[in-house]
């Protein structure tokens, strides 16, 4: 079974323009999300479209901005840089946005179950395969070259999206790491291990199950494999294999206090080692280091894309 699977309807998609330059044209788009997520306030989902100004098909990187509301902005402080390099770029708001949660549905997710977490994933994952769709019957994009680039909770997802999506061809992860289990057992975050870390034992049995898991997908493939836990689907680690020999950048945070360095490294080891730099900042703090991300991810998508 492939959990991140939904029906192809062609959905709507309404386009406002809000502005243009000489560089690029910038319009907000809405369409129905193919799944509602329980704690939503509506099906609808939102975002900024921002093409280069000009002729010719481009191609198209989706950003994905983490829990809450705050990478939003340098989300789409990079989109217009890329569309500065002539890629278009959409910065949708996902189902961890403030606008797109109920009052308590905010409220609950520093302590959301495994079945809320996937519901969670698996809503953002099919939100961007319909951006996928999407740029397939846009005239000015290029279907063929279709990336995304994601910052934390949004990085969990584009590994997750680009794995099971052959379309998207790049991707560029900004604090990302696999292995849920060790990833709120080990890091530094209260609010991560708050609810969620287990004695020491229950831990290493959890690693054992998951360990198994993993030697049946290898074996299976993620479709056929069982999971004991839900949250083994929305796990960037069970999909990595799919990942390998892929156009992947890897930017980390050397003292990140969420996503502690060796969930960090497990996933780059099953990734097949792809390019990853260690930035000397914490999990927040990454932006402070946007210019040498804005000229990597450019330069990034820009390689990926060229003709071979």
């Amino acid at each position: 079974m492939n959990p991140y699977e939904y029906s192809t309807n062609n959905a709507r998609f309404d386009i406002q323009l809000r502005r243009r330059t000489s560089a690029w044209v910038w319009n907000t788009v809405e369409f129905p999300a193919a799944f509602q997520f329980p704690h939503g306030k509506s099906d609808m989902v939102r975002g900024d479209y921002f093409h280069p100004s000009g002729s010719g098909k481009a191609p198209l990187v989706i950003l994905l901005h983490g829990v809450g509301d705050a990478s939003m902005i340098p989300c789409r402080w990079l989109a217009r840089s890329l569309a500065g390099r002539g890629i278009a770029s959409f910065v949708p708001r996902l189902v961890v946005h403030s606008s797109r949660l109920r009052g308590a549905g905010w409220r609950r997710v520093p302590r959301m179950s495994d079945e809320e977490w996937f519901q969670s994933y698996r809503t953002a994952v099919v939100e961007v395969r319909q951006l996928v769709d999407w740029a397939g019957r846009r005239d000015e994009l290029d279907e063929t070259k279709v990336g995304v680039l994601g910052v934390s909770f949004g990085s969990l997802i584009s590994a997750i999206a680009m794995a099971v999506d052959e379309r998207i061809t790049a991707a560029t992860l900004l604090v990302s790491g696999g292995n849920s289990g060790k990833i709120v057992q080990k890091a530094r975050a209260g609010v991560v291990r708050k609810g969620y870390q287990v004695t020491e034992t229950e831990y290493r049995a959890g690693q054992q199950d998951y360990l198994q898991y993993l030697a049946e997908v290898a074996e299976k493939g993620f479709e056929g494999a069982v999971p004991s836990r839900v949250s083994y689907l929305n796990d960037p680690m069970t999909y990595a294999r799919y990942l390998r020999e892929r156009s992947l950048l890897m930017i980390n945070a050397r003292w990140d206090e969420f996503i502690p360095p060796e969930a960090t490294l497990d996933f780059w080891e099953a990734c097949n080692r792809p390019a990853i730099t260690w930035l000397p900042t914490t999990h927040s703090g990454i932006w402070l280091w946007y210019p040498y991300i804005k000229k990597s991810v450019g330069n990034f998508f820009e390689s990926a894309f060229s003709p071979r």
